[in-house]
């Protein structure tokens, strides 16, 4: 599998891994979650180059997890805002977070805390079933063909091909 071909693969990993699965997309997207915006702010607290910055968000606006605003006409100027697509992302990034704060981070603890503003309680991220609430982890799931699946999977899966 090449790295260009992941969006044509028949996984959804793979595929959302087409779009997000490198460094600095996954920073680009932190930062707007932080609520920034504009280009030269994204520079400027990634320390990024500016032609991979750009290619970035490029990136990310013609997948629709971003969309381009105007701020000003003259000179036009635009910044970059998160989609309902690009929102749906914030439990994958409250996951990773929780992730590194638990393994990567320092003695002092985690950089940052996420506080819920109706209860005013810090949070961590939580995967429940949806359809009966009890915990999810790896040991309590299966797997199966789902739809979508190519009719190697399903054969591989014992399923019907037809």
């Amino acid at each position: 599998m090449r790295w260009e071909e992941l969006d044509r693969e028949p996984c959804s990993l793979a595929r959302s891994l087409s779009i997000v699965g490198d460094r600095w997309t996954l920073l680009v997207l932190r930062e707007c979650f932080l609520r920034v915006r504009r280009f030269e702010e994204f520079e400027q607290r990634l320390g990024i180059a500016r032609h991979v910055l750009a290619d970035r968000l490029k990136k990310l606006t013609e997948a629709g997890v971003l969309r381009k605003e105007p701020y000003q006409e003259r000179p036009r100027r635009e910044e970059y805002r998160l989609t309902e697509k690009g929102l749906d992302l914030y439990p994958v990034m409250l996951s990773l977070l929780d992730w590194g704060d638990k393994w990567m981070a320092g003695p002092e603890g985690p950089p940052l805390l996420r506080r819920h503003k109706a209860c005013g309680h810090v949070v961590h991220a939580v995967h429940v079933c949806s359809e009966c609430g009890e915990p999810l982890d790896a040991r309590s799931m299966t797997v199966e063909p789902g739809p979508g699946a190519p009719p190697a999977v399903l054969k591989a899966a014992g399923g019907d091909t037809k």
